[in-house]
């Protein structure tokens, strides 16, 4: 058996769907999870025979929506390096420090992941044309892998998202629109277009398989640290479904039997121009408030709203991690500084990891013998702007 799925949840009012048919959001307005027969994982499915598997995130199919290999849409992403980082490490006093380096997936950023379920899935569910507001990444590698799939697509963006994702969509043949505003004017555009066109909505949350290929980040962070658990995971936070997606793999990774122990301490970074899941986690609240004049040099983040921000918060509380801001001098210093000693160019998100890294040992939320992964979610050189060249750093010959 290739999926193991059961139906469709609603995490709120726990209102279930059928699977294998066009689902969206709950009657309630909240986004609905993938369910799964895991007793018949658990005496089914083996570590052994996931040795067998190739070398993709494609591996942990029981674990994933895609019901028959012919439906997969793919180009080899997953298994990503899980690097030791030792000289940054001793420098802000952490032993164990680990970085999980999505940067080198296809279409250069941990999208990919999200886009090769959720492109395969709308490929099984026979979709045509599917619409997502973004900014940048997401659309980026929507737009290849359904081109890959056969499926039209209708992307917006912020009129500044970085140059090189708008390049992407184009390249491979999407219908890019920019917008003057942020990601929820954006969304705004796509309500329009998908009630006026029929188009299929893929916005973060509102299809339930995007965070089923952002939860293979967990299911490999485990495998590779030989089903021990790290002690804490730093996520770079705008949507956080990737954040949502890890909690869930792991929460299901315990329900098979493959790891035992304590939940990672979960820790949403966000910049100090847009913080409402930080905000909203100081204030001890269960869903965020819209942050107005959002901001941010790691653009990848500047979500003023995020329509899981409840399961975000919800895997904080239970995971008994935390929410940190980081002001964008400060993860633009730790981008090069992580540079000049590990030779790992990260996107402004992932530098924003290393920053409240750096934080929260000095804090000593974080103790210097524990282990600690930082998620760096997109290759540095897709946001060349981040790094100014002066000219007296610049030798002439």
């Amino acid at each position: 058996m290739y999926s193991y799925v059961i139906n469709l949840q609603c995490p709120k009012c726990n209102k279930t769907y059928e699977k294998q048919r066009e689902q969206h959001l709950c009657v309630c307005g909240s986004p609905l999870l993938v369910q799964y027969d895991l007793d018949r994982v658990k005496t089914e499915w083996s570590k052994e025979q996931l040795l067998q598997e190739p070398l993709s995130l494609w591996r942990y199919h029981p674990l994933l929506p895609v019901e028959h290999p012919s439906q997969v849409v793919t180009m080899g992403e997953g298994m990503t390096p899980l690097l030791p980082m030792e000289q940054y490490g001793a420098e802000i006093g952490l032993s164990r420090l680990l970085m999980k380096d999505d940067g080198l997936l296809p279409t250069g950023s941990f999208k990919a992941r999200g886009a090769a379920v959720g492109v395969s899935m709308a490929k099984a569910l026979n979709i045509t044309e599917l619409a997502m507001p973004t900014n940048g990444n997401a659309g980026a590698a929507w737009a290849q892998y359904s081109a890959r799939a056969g499926i039209k697509t209708h992307i917006i963006m912020p009129l500044d998202a970085p140059e090189i994702t708008r390049k992407e969509v184009v390249a491979a043949g999407g219908n890019l629109s920019l917008i003057d505003g942020v990601i929820s004017d954006a969304g705004k555009v796509v309500a329009q277009k998908v009630k006026q066109e029929g188009f299929y909505d893929v916005s973060t949350l509102k299809e339930p398989y995007r965070i089923e290929g952002k939860k293979t980040m967990g299911l490999e962070l485990c495998e590779q640290l030989n089903w021990e658990l790290p002690d804490v995971i730093l996520y770079p936070t705008g949507g956080g479904v990737g954040l949502i997606g890890i909690y869930k793999a792991i929460q299901e990774l315990f329900q098979i039997g493959w790891v035992k122990g304590e939940m990672p301490r979960l820790v949403a970074v966000q910049a100090e121009g847009c913080a409402p899941i930080v905000d909203a986690f100081h204030a001890g609240a269960s869903e965020s408030v819209f942050h107005e004049g959002s901001e941010t040099a790691a653009f990848g983040i500047n979500v003023p709203k995020a329509i899981g921000d409840f399961l975000v918060l919800n895997a904080l509380y239970q995971s008994k991690g935390c929410a940190i801001a980081i002001s964008d001098e400060t993860l633009l210093e730790e981008q090069k500084r992580v540079a000049q000693l590990e030779g790992t160019f990260l996107c402004p998100e992932g530098a924003a990891t290393f920053a409240a890294a750096k934080e929260l040992a000095r804090q000593s939320w974080i103790q210097p013998d524990e282990t600690v992964v930082c998620l760096n979610t997109g290759m540095g050189i897709k946001y060349p702007e981040s790094i100014d060249v002066h000219a007296e750093e610049v030798a002439k010959v």
